[in-house]
């Protein structure tokens, strides 16, 4: 990719992505610039992946071809503002905040231009995000290219249309938080029964682990492998039972569909 990318906001998502956009090698160090008040967190990054850095998102603006904001949803407005009349006229805006629709983005530049909007997950902090990516009518496909590009550089990435970003929300943003508890309550469970907490939490994360990649990798579906679990009379459909005797897959389903409304809420 030849092409300077810009980062305004340089939080863990932000350097999320510069980490797995320079381990990836899409562009050199030196092509990335990073704009950020937080001058400790600049010098951080500067060290620890060579970037270039920069206190005026001004000359982010100016410089970069793929500008990233990576800001609060709230701060959008006010970067927005500065850097506005400042961007490329050919720049693509690539938007990680959730509940801030393509057009309300386009609304705040106050001309049509190049937006792409993109909802990661905390998992990219580790190398595994699931980004749903979304441009508008400015983006060509090559451009698209460039953008899933750098989203795979740090997990996997697919192109969604936007009315189904809510519900992505719900899917891939929100979730991580609800499968730390699953983590958690499986640790307490192995605690009560003796097992070390460490322990415990290695057991139970390398389980939901390991049970998300052979759902990936074999393409099977997740009811068909854990039928392969489940012998007869045995253990494991025994805690199946305990699970839907509390409405296991009925709590997650409302709690998911919760989350999407409140998105929905969020984006009015």
């Amino acid at each position: 990719m030849n092409k300077i990318i810009g980062f305004i906001g340089c939080g863990n998502m932000g350097k999320a992505m510069i980490g797995g956009i320079i381990n990836a090698k899409l562009v050199t160090p030196q092509s990335i610039i990073v704009g950020d008040l937080n001058e400790k967190s600049l010098a951080k990054v500067a060290e620890e992946y060579g970037t270039k850095t920069t206190t005026d998102n001004n000359v982010v603006a100016k410089t970069a071809d793929i500008i990233v904001l990576s800001v609060k949803p709230n701060l959008y407005p006010v970067v927005i503002k500065q850097i506005k009349d400042q961007v490329k006229e050919d720049v693509i805006i690539v938007t990680i905040a959730a509940g801030r629709a393509i057009e309300a983005t386009e609304e705040m530049f106050g001309k049509k231009i190049r937006v792409v909007r993109v909802m990661p997950n905390t998992p990219a902090l580790v190398g595994e995000a699931m980004s749903a990516i979304c441009p508008n009518e400015m983006v060509s496909k090559e451009e698209v290219s460039e953008i899933v590009s750098i989203f795979e550089s740090f997990g996997k990435a697919e192109i969604v249309n936007e009315k189904l970003m809510d519900v992505v929300t719900a899917v891939s943003g929100s979730s991580p938080a609800f499968v730390f508890m699953f983590i958690e309550a499986m640790a307490d469970a192995a605690v009560l029964d003796g097992m070390p907490r460490n322990q415990a939490y290695k057991f139970a994360a390398q389980a939901v682990y390991g049970s998300a990649k052979m759902v990936l990798e074999t393409g099977r579906h997740p009811g068909d492998l854990k039928d392969m679990v489940c012998s007869p009379s045995g253990t494991t459909i025994e805690g199946v039972a305990a699970l839907e005797e509390n409405s296991f897959r009925n709590a997650v389903i409302s709690a998911l569909r919760k989350t999407t409304q409140k998105s929905i809420e969020l984006s009015k």
